[in-house]
C-alpha cells in the first residue's frame, strides 16, 4: 500500500525499493548500470534513459540532435542542457 514514502517494491534482482511513482526502475539496478568513464557517466539516469531510448549511445550521435529537438526528448530538461554542451564543447 503506498504511503508518504511509496510503495515497497521488488524488482527482478531482488532489490527492495520504494517508489513514489510508477516508474518501474529500480534504483539498485540503475546505480550498477551507471556508466564509469564517458559522457553517459555525467548524467543523470533520466537523461541517460531518455539518450538510450532514442538510440544515442555517443557524443557523435547525439550533435546530430538540435538543442530543441533534445529538450524534447522525455527525461530531459533545461537543467540537463549545461553537461550535455560541455561534453559536446569538449568533444570538438
Amino acid at each position: 500500500m503506498p504511503d508518504q514514502q511509496g510503495s515497497l517494491r521488488t524488482c527482478e534482482k531482488g532489490h527492495t525499493y520504494r517508489e513514489k511513482s510508477d516508474c518501474p526502475a529500480c534504483p539498485v539496478c540503475e546505480q550498477e548500470r551507471k556508466p564509469t568513464d564517458g559522457f553517459m557517466s555525467l548524467l543523470a539516469t533520466p537523461v541517460r534513459r531518455a539518450l538510450k531510448h532514442e538510440g544515442i549511445a555517443t557524443l557523435q550521435q547525439l550533435s546530430a540532435y538540435t538543442e530543441k529537438a533534445t529538450l524534447k526528448l522525455h527525461g530531459i530538461g533545461p537543467s540537463s542542457m549545461p553537461k550535455l554542451r560541455q561534453a559536446l564543447a569538449e568533444e570538438e
